[in-house]
């Protein structure tokens, strides 16, 4: 089992920052690629970035490239996702999730999930 817990969510105006953070405990985290994913209401779940196990490759939503960024601390057990540029339509609650097959964008071969997130983008 791995248990993720996001923080650092909250109400921006656009065009601010804001950064999460995603603490993982129980098994061992260099084991396990992260990925953020972001969910607004009446909406499906999306792809926002995911890192490999070092943290050497990264991938990025064509929505979110050159404004957010993921990285990882290991030595930390924690993932992170700086967003930048925010815009109103980023508004959404942003989850962390962990897999063990590899770095991708599929939701569904993700196996542990945190609670979310809030991130509000306002005009």
């Amino acid at each position: 089992q791995v248990q993720l817990v996001e923080s650092g969510g909250g109400l921006v105006q656009a065009g601010g920052s804001l950064r999460l953070s995603c603490a993982a405990s129980g098994r061992t985290f260099s084991n396990y690629c992260m990925g953020w994913f972001r969910q607004a209401p009446g909406k499906e779940r999306e792809f926002v970035a995911a890192i490999a196990w070092s943290g050497g490759r990264t991938v990025y939503a064509d929505s979110v490239k050159g404004r957010f960024t993921i990285s990882r601390d290991n030595a930390k057990n924690t993932v992170y996702l700086q967003l930048n540029s925010l815009k109103p339509e980023d508004t959404a609650a942003y989850y962390c999730a962990a897999n063990r097959l590899g770095l991708s964008r599929l939701g569904d071969e993700y196996d542990y999930w945190g609670q979310g997130t809030q991130v509000t983008v306002s005009s």
